[in-house]
């Protein structure tokens, strides 16, 4: 179990050594990591570590809660005050690209906690669809999208986003074909393109039942708000 610090300089050492082990986690994969290598990453002493941390697995774990609640704020951030549903998918989706890009460690560590930490995967998956499940069925209520299972469809657009973001984002140049010296830990370089968003939203208005608003957007990538009732 990790300690909570109890002051600022020890909240501030804590997240020195978690943003550490972000990077050493992404670099070197859980196995090959470890916490003489956290600890100079971080620049602090290994005893440190543990006023903090119990083990290695106990600070993987703590990240992959840290990266989760991070991409979940940044989703949510970035999908506030849209029109509509569709429009809060696109600025979620793309908020969710923007943070794949400035850390690519969450694709390795969250892959990685399959085998190391499968309740801590679980607990990742989890929390972003049940943010998922209650907007959707906000959005069939208020007619905004078709009769749809919210749960089966949440878990569908969160593999979009997941595969889109591995293709374009890690992979890279979008004409490379997989594994042509992509470079895992790249940060901050890589974007969706416009078409590819432009593709991704339009299959997904026709599978939230609304393929006029996916087909109408605008030159912004934004769609008129539909009537209460409107279907």
């Amino acid at each position: 179990m990790s300690a909570k610090p109890r002051t600022a300089r020890g909240e501030q050492t804590r997240r020195k050594l978690l943003v550490a082990a972000e990077r050493v986690f992404s670099e070197h994969g859980y196995h090959e990591a470890s916490v003489s290598r956290i600890t100079d990453r971080a620049g602090v002493g290994q005893g440190t570590f543990y006023l903090y941390f119990a083990t290695k697995l106990d600070i993987f774990d703590e990240l992959v809660e840290d990266l989760n609640q991070r991409v979940r704020q940044a989703m949510s951030e970035g999908a506030r005050g849209a029109a509509n549903r569709l429009d809060a998918e696109r600025a979620g989706f793309e908020a969710f690209f923007r943070f794949t890009a400035e850390h690519p460690a969450l694709y390795r560590v969250v892959r990685e906690a399959e085998l190391v930490s499968p309740d801590a995967l679980r607990l990742h998956y989890t929390r972003i669809v049940e943010g998922y499940i209650d907007g959707l069925r906000d959005a069939a209520a208020d007619g905004e999208i078709g009769d749809i299972d919210p749960t089966v469809a949440a878990w569908a657009l969160m593999g979009i986003g997941e595969m889109i973001g591995m293709r374009w984002v890690l992979w890279g140049d979008p004409d490379a074909e997989p594994g042509d010296d992509a470079d895992p830990t790249a940060s901050g370089t890589r974007e969706v393109p416009q078409h590819v968003l432009d593709e991704m939203m339009r299959f997904i208005g026709g599978a939230l039942g609304r393929p006029e608003l996916a087909a109408g957007r605008t030159a912004t990538g934004r769609a008129d708000a539909p009537e209460k009732g409107e279907s």
